[in-house]
């Protein structure tokens, strides 16, 4: 009689197991996504206003209107305000040129929903002073860019990409560790340039191919990053590199809603997140002449080094955890797949895999044989984790054979089960970058062997 105490923790936690990920999900959209979405508001928004005087009388007026919505900058005249846009030290600039006139100056390159804020304040404070407004655009996007989000989409595909890039290249279980790093370089580089192209053939970036270089840098940024963390975060990296490079670098990046219009906490994590300072240093290529590269591109080199010094940590660790558990040995690194794609439990494959395109790769293999070279169908193959756990069973097929993928890196026991033989053990270490083959060799039949 089975006892439903025991099995309710085990429940549960295969429950949690399969759960977490999508509630992440879930949460993660409600918290990072409607929260600083549903009523954006300016915060801290730096407008340039001449002359002094009107500054000084507006900078108070605003305040206490819509407290911390606008940072006033004072300037001599109409010619100093342009210059605080062009050089990105002002999103906008207001200046009053007499008694009936003033002039509001735009860069729609910075965001529409940034734009529609401005104009909608400053039309009205120049509606209470008695003047006539006119706007004047002084950065406008490109021409396929109609709305200002093309271009955030283009970053979307080099954040997105390397992630799933990633997790897809985790279940190629016979590629080194060295072979993975540097096809993700070779498919940063691909969709740097193919990325800049196809958006550039349809009007939705100007032609600067030095933004080439800046896609490719937030390619390695997400990619080598996300690689690095496998064997530090195991079976929890789709839910981190998702919670780093989705849920927390969308909403901070500005690109759908300007930075300045979402709360405290995601504006102080756009100075940081690799796709805010991609769209940054993007703005600066594309429609600023350069300005306030520097920032950006210093952060996006210092997500790309952390990446590859993580790796090269963990392939350290693992260096050193091989050779204390056997010389020369590599171990301790999970295999890890993103729950979105596959499941990344142990499993039967096709012993007669042949590596089509698209098929999972089998990280352990063997045939089992009588000792005059015989098949020996059906027998039951079990393979152990380190602590005994059982990690998968299968059968060998006519022709003896039979294979499993979605092993751990590390010792497992494999255990076989014939009718009519004695049972066979082996211990075998799954190394990364490599199949690794078992075969049975099994000794004359013997009366009353256990059966499988």
């Amino acid at each position: 009689m089975t006892d439903e105490s025991e099995d309710e923790p085990t429940l549960l936690t295969s429950l949690a197991g399969s759960l977490w990920f999508p509630l992440l999900f879930f949460f993660g959209f409600l918290i990072c996504y409607m929260l600083p979405f549903h009523s954006p508001e300016p915060h801290d928004v730096r407008v340039a206003v001449s002359p002094p005087a009107v500054a000084g009388r507006l900078g108070p007026a605003l305040d206490r209107k819509a407290p911390g919505a606008f940072e006033i900058i004072p300037v001599g005249d109409a010619s100093d305000a342009r210059k605080k846009i062009l050089s990105r030290q002002a999103v906008a600039a207001y200046s009053v040129e007499g008694p009936a006139q003033a002039t509001l100056f735009i860069a729609k390159a910075d965001g529409t929903f940034l734009e529609q804020a401005a104009t909608s304040t400053f039309t009205s404070v120049a509606k209470q002073g008695g003047q006539t407004i006119r706007t004047v655009e002084l950065v406008p996007t490109a021409r396929g860019d109609v709305t200002g989000t093309g271009l955030f989409y283009l970053s979307m595909a080099w954040n997105i990409a390397p992630y799933i890039a990633v997790m897809m290249l985790m279940r190629a279980v016979t590629l080194s560790r060295r072979v993975k790093v540097l096809t993700l370089a070779v498919m940063g580089a691909f969709m740097a340039v193919v990325g800049f192209y196809v958006a550039l053939a349809m009007d939705v970036v100007p032609n600067d191919p030095v933004a080439i270089a800046y896609g490719f840098l937030i390619t390695q940024a997400v990619a080598q990053f996300t690689y690095g963390l496998v064997p530090f975060v195991r079976q929890f990296i789709p839910g981190v590199a998702i919670t780093l490079f989705v849920l927390l670098s969308i909403p901070s990046s500005g690109g759908a809603i300007p930075y300045q219009l979402v709360p405290g906490f995601f504006r102080a994590l756009h100075p940081v997140m690799p796709l805010g300072n991609l769209l940054d240093a993007l703005h600066g290529v594309f429609y600023f002449d350069y300005e306030g590269l520097l920032r950006p591109t210093l952060v996006l080199c210092g997500w790309a080094a952390a990446g590859f010094a993580l790796v090269g940590v963990g392939a350290y660790v693992q260096h050193r955890k091989g050779a204390e558990a056997e010389a020369g040995a590599a171990a301790e690194e999970e295999l890890v797949e993103d729950p979105t794609f596959e499941a990344p439990a142990p499993h039967a494959v096709s012993p007669a895999h042949h590596e089509h395109f698209g098929e999972v790769v089998p990280g352990l293999v063997g045939t089992v044989r009588t000792a005059s070279g015989d098949p020996v169908a059906d027998a039951l193959v079990t393979v152990l984790a380190t602590g005994g756990r059982q990690l998968m069973r299968t059968r060998t097929d006519d022709e003896g054979r039979y294979a499993a993928a979605g092993l751990p890196e590390d010792f497992v026991t494999v255990l076989l089960l014939a009718r009519g033989h004695t049972p066979a053990v082996a211990r075998v270490l799954l190394t990364t970058g490599r199949t690794h083959r078992q075969d049975f060799v099994l000794e004359t039949p013997v009366h009353g062997a256990h059966p499988a």
